[in-house]
């Protein structure tokens, strides 16, 4: 069986035109010491913060908090709101195999969360690696575009962004 795949595109006049769109959610943690939780992909070996699709019958803070637990085993507690990310400029292609299965623009809304509980042990199917990174070294991690604009959201303690 051929491994499912994701390619992320950024700002890419070339990138196929989305055939829908979609809400998820990500949450933005970070620790005492201010560094940001942050997961290897599986799909794409790319670094994100803990993001998935919002499911039928819960909320965007139940997905945010779901999502965290499923990929990384933190259990976390929705603190305030980074923002909503609905950009045109993000397109996913999701493939199995050479086919394609959807190409979505996605909706994310962003939530900070803090750990209540759990211990880092990253889901096989979904995360290589989790890891807590300090802010002066993102540069240093693979993360895609739409995600470091998360992230820099989250940094920077603002108003919550909407675009």
């Amino acid at each position: 069986m051929k491994r499912s795949r994701r390619i992320d595109h950024w700002r890419d006049s070339d990138a196929p035109k989305p055939t829908s769109r979609k809400a998820s959610a990500s949450v933005f943690v970070l620790d005492e010491q201010g560094r940001v939780l942050m997961l290897r992909r599986t799909d794409n070996d790319l670094w994100t913060i803990p993001t998935g699709g919002v499911k039928k019958g819960e909320t965007v803070a139940q997905a945010a908090v779901r999502e965290c637990q499923e990929e990384t085993g933190l259990n976390v507690a929705v603190t305030g709101l980074v923002g909503v990310f609905s950009t045109p400029d993000h397109v996913i292609v999701y493939m199995h195999g050479d086919k394609v299965d959807e190409v979505r623009q996605p909706i994310n809304v962003c939530l900070r969360a803090r750990v209540v509980g759990g211990g880092i042990r990253p889901e096989p199917a979904e995360a290589r690696e989790v890891r807590w990174v300090e802010p002066d070294q993102l540069d240093d991690y693979r993360i895609h575009p739409a995600i470091r604009l998360r992230i820099d959201h989250g940094l920077e303690d603002e108003e919550p962004y909407i675009g």
